[in-house]
């Protein structure tokens, strides 16, 4: 069964698309090639929260995360080098595009308060990142049973070339970036 973020970009998006930018050859076109998160306890470090935390990634995208360990040691902070901190899951096809469904149509509007995400995330590359600030605006997650708020960071990897096309493939797919009143 193909999800629907994926019909949505072949029979919408793409065409969209090359009328907007005119794109020569199909292959041109921009497409989200993979989604990276990542969650980190940060210094404090408790093996309890940070399994915690991965259970929550986990239940959040469907896939295990992996652990990330301390490159170094930092006597300041406490911190030996080895020591796990965080965790990250890189998404590609289907449960990037299923990911994406939930992420625009089920967790952002259960956010208090949400007037849309800042389109001025790129990085120059047509990649974009945004910040979560905790995990249970995700309805796989129960907020009774969470031990610890935290966020993430999920990053979208697009093939774009540029930050106005990679806007372009993300507004079309649902993204709700942030109207400028016209007053800025």
């Amino acid at each position: 069964m193909t999800p629907t973020m994926k019909t949505k970009y072949r029979e919408k998006v793409v065409p969209e698309l090359q009328k907007k930018f005119n794109y020569g050859n199909p292959m041109q076109i921009p497409v989200i090639s993979k989604i990276a998160i990542n969650v980190s306890v940060g210094m404090q470090y408790d093996r309890d929260a940070l399994t915690a935390v991965l259970a929550d990634l986990s239940k959040i995208t469907g896939q295990r995360p992996k652990m990330i360990n301390a490159q170094r040691s930092v006597s300041n902070f406490k911190l030996r080098e080895g020591v796990a901190l965080s965790g990250k899951v890189t998404l590609r096809g289907v449960r990037m595009y299923e990911f994406l469904d939930r992420l625009i149509n089920v967790a952002f509007p259960r956010i208090r308060d949400f007037r849309g995400i800042p389109a001025s995330s790129f990085d120059g590359r047509g990649n974009y990142s945004v910040g979560l600030k905790e995990q249970t605006i995700f309805p796989e997650i129960n907020p009774d049973n969470v031990k610890k708020i935290h966020g993430m960071d999920v990053t979208f990897v697009t093939t774009a070339k540029t930050d106005p096309e990679a806007l372009e493939l993300l507004t079309l797919m649902g993204m709700p970036f942030e109207q400028k009143s016209k007053g800025e």
